[in-house]
């Protein structure tokens, strides 16, 4: 594909009760933009003996990003941040030196009805000056996020700069993560709309890209100035992110991102021996895995 530099399909895994499907990294691509992680969450039916639990686990030099298309989770990290997350809002929480989260469905949605439950989370990789920085955490809510509309195609600008807007999500380097959905056949250019590299993930549909057809569940990827001419058909649903790379290597282990490796080694020490920020509410922990 002559300016598409690699497409990138969903590879299934499984994290206890819950199947989900991750984009990146991906052995010839490790990072888009400062993107450095995406798991695609769903869709899948949850109750009324299945729900979402995600115990007690720590992160370092990142953000994550949480963003539900279906259904609700509830975040609490060390912070004592206790925070619901709706479909269309974000969650953006920033590790720095270190923090420790959990993300749960609600008690009030265990009452032995099913819903589905459908979104992504999504880690971008922190800048070297602020890796260590103190934790943060923000919640965006969906009416608060840049919308507009060309043609039929829906746009809300998740986080970052992009068409000529600012989400309020605070980020901390050059980046961006567009939502797009179309009703008709809809010409889409990121040209000097978007900057740096670009992930187009294929949520629901399909697209046409340099001649050949791609569906849903993959990712292409290029620069945004190489990025070919690209048609949805109609009714796609498209998430676009990336932006500028990070100047220096990450190194990425379980839930630790870093550009030192012996910080990586020191996070996985510290978590071993329960050095970590911890919960107070929860008393729950994942090991580290071997």
């Amino acid at each position: 594909m002559s300016n598409i530099g690699l497409i990138i399909e969903e590879r299934s895994r499984d994290i206890g009760d819950f199947l989900v499907g991750r984009l990146i990294p991906f052995r010839k691509k490790r990072m888009i933009g400062p993107f450095i992680f995406i798991d695609h969450m769903g869709p899948t039916q949850l109750g009324p003996d299945k729900y979402m639990d995600v115990d007690q686990h720590p992160h370092i030099g990142l953000s994550t990003l949480t963003y539900m298309l279906e259904g609700e989770l509830i975040h609490e990290d060390s912070m004592d941040t206790h925070q619901r997350i709706r479909p269309g809002s974000v969650n953006w929480m920033t590790s720095g030196k270190g923090v420790t989260h959990t993300e749960r469905t609600p008690k009030d949605l265990r009452d032995g009805n099913t819903f589905t439950a459908h979104g992504y989370q999504i880690w971008v990789a922190l800048p070297k000056h602020l890796e260590e920085m103190e934790p943060q955490f923000h919640h965006i809510k969906a009416d608060q996020l840049p919308r507009w509309k060309d043609e039929s195609a829906k746009f809300t600008l998740i986080a970052g700069e992009g068409y000529g807007k600012k989400s309020p999500v605070p980020v901390h380097s050059p980046l961006f993560m567009v939502e797009i959905k179309n009703q008709d056949s809809y010409i889409l250019n990121v040209e000097e709309r978007l900057k740096g590299e670009i992930g187009i993930c294929i949520v629901e549909g399909t697209i046409e890209a340099c001649g050949e057809t791609v569906e849903k569940g993959n990712i292409l990827v290029s620069k945004v100035e190489d990025t070919c001419k690209i048609i949805l058909q109609p009714n796609t649903h498209l998430l676009l992110f990336g932006g500028e790379p990070l100047p220096e290597e990450r190194h990425i282990y379980w839930n630790f991102v870093s550009s030192s490796k012996e910080r990586i080694e020191k996070a996985k020490d510290d978590w071993r021996n329960k050095s970590f920020p911890m919960m107070e509410q929860d008393k729950s922990y994942v090991p580290l895995p071997r």
